[in-house]
């Protein structure tokens, strides 16, 4: 389908954030058409197979408390099964491979008080934090003017506490922990529900994943919306005119004149768009301000789960790359399960995008045997994908809000400008960054438009 010459609504970009807003504006009576520039929906959320089973390149996980998106997959069909986590988690650790059981590693007495330090201090922050307007929160300047590297320093967190939480840095934004303001990190974690909730297994943010991946809720929404999305359309430029309505102009040469448009991209990518006349100041500078982080993933399929076998739980963590962080995502539960076993890795982007495929390949099967022994260096299939080497919108999970950014431009984040509002997982103020936070924005910016219209 082309685009249609006029529409209540236009939405730009049909990841979960677009898609969720499209629906809910079509139940309150509008019409919409969301344009996709790439050749399919799902945004960051993108779905394939290894050895015959579904895995998720992109978004993955559900948890506790993520009701927008759980209730939108149970609307659609799409049930979840629990990511398996019995037995013993595993550290690669200065050159060692221990097994611990709970979420934070017993690596030492010494470093394990240093760690609950740490954490206590930086949850007592996230109490002082007003996660709807960070930028009005009482210590909101001295914590943006910080990294969370510098803050680490500044309360004398020990090297083992300040490499944990580097890792926790990648895995959640896609970056070092010198490269995102503290001020991004706490109301990011508060957001979540704090740090357990953030990045737990049981009982977080892990908890539960999608069978058929994270993307069949993604093409059953669309299945809905039938002919109102159409793909390979990159929006170049959106114009407002003097009586309120907006004109939404494709690459193609074609353009669609509405009442109203949710951009629903990450904000670094909304630099792509022109827009005329041109944004105000604050919003105009955003994006070059507020940059998607670089993450990428690595997966192998073996005959069977042979680390179960060893009482292990498939997670692990490990201070050296390219492999830093290890799921079981296999299709079966317990050791003798029919079907694959599968190892997810998220892997450090700044080491592992620039290689050619072999290379990554035997740098990420290097990475899972260090961890689960030689026979993880024998896969029956191996799959990567690397987010940040994307021609089109890359970027990892969310973004990677440096210092300066919330105090500065946040307060532009969400901001409507005329018939123009916005959408995605980064204006969201519950989940930000995850699945749950795209379909929340999705749902709070019809909401906006439904309204602003009359």
């Amino acid at each position: 389908m082309t685009m249609p010459a006029e529409a209540d609504v236009v939405v730009v970009g049909a990841g979960f954030a677009g898609l969720s807003a499209a629906r809910e504006l079509i139940r309150l009576g509008r019409e919409v058409v969301v344009l996709e520039g790439r050749d399919r929906v799902g945004g960051r959320s993108l779905t394939t197979t290894i050895a015959g089973t579904p895995i998720d390149l992109g978004a993955t996980f559900v948890g506790p408390t993520q009701d927008a998106v759980t209730a939108l997959a149970a609307e659609l069909g799409c049930p979840t099964v629990r990511t398996h986590s019995r037995g013993k988690n595993l550290i690669r650790w200065r050159g060692k491979v221990r097994s611990y059981r709970s979420t934070v590693p017993r690596l030492s007495i010494i470093e394990l008080v240093d760690v609950s330090r740490i954490q206590w201090r930086f949850e007592r922050l996230c109490r002082q934090v007003k996660v709807a307007e960070p930028w009005a929160s009482p210590a909101a300047h001295r914590l943006d003017e910080q990294t969370l590297e510098s803050w680490l320093r500044s309360v004398h967190a020990s090297a083992s506490t300040r490499d944990l939480m580097a890792i926790m840095a990648r895995v959640t934004w896609g970056c070092e922990p010198d490269a995102v303001s503290m001020l991004h990190a706490v109301r990011y974690v508060k957001a979540a529900g704090g740090i357990g909730r953030m990045l737990d297994v049981e009982g977080g943010a892990q908890q539960d994943r999608f069978p058929g991946g994270t993307q069949e809720i993604a093409l059953r929404m669309a299945e809905q919306l039938g002919a109102r999305v159409v793909l390979s359309t990159p929006v170049q430029r959106i114009e407002r005119h003097d009586d309120g309505t907006v004109t939404v102009h494709g690459a193609s040469g074609t353009s669609t004149t509405a009442k109203a448009v949710v951009v629903a991209v990450a904000p670094a990518h909304r630099d792509a768009i022109t827009f005329e006349p041109a944004l105000p100041e604050g919003l105009r500078e955003l994006a070059a301000h507020w940059p998607q982080g670089r993450l990428s993933k690595a997966y192998a399929a073996y005959e069977t789960p042979f680390w179960r076998t060893g009482g292990c739980s498939g997670e692990a963590l490990s201070d050296e790359g390219p492999v830093f962080i290890t799921f079981d995502v296999s299709p079966g539960d317990g050791p003798d399960a029919d079907g694959p076993g599968i190892l997810l890795g998220f892997t450090d982007a700044r080491t592992f995008d620039a290689l050619p495929p072999q290379d990554r390949r035997h740098e990420a099967l290097g990475g899972f045997a260090a961890l689960f022994g030689d026979p993880a260096l024998s896969p029956i299939d191996y799959v990567d994908h690397c987010w940040g080497a994307e021609e089109f919108a890359p970027g990892g999970p969310t973004a990677a809000v440096p210092p300066g950014s919330w105090t500065t431009y946040g307060p532009t984040l969400r901001r409507p400008v005329g018939p123009i509002h916005w959408a995605g997982t980064e204006t969201a103020d519950e989940w930000t960054g995850f699945l749950d936070g795209a379909v929340r924005s999705g749902l709070r910016a019809a909401a906006e438009v439904h309204a602003a219209l009359g």
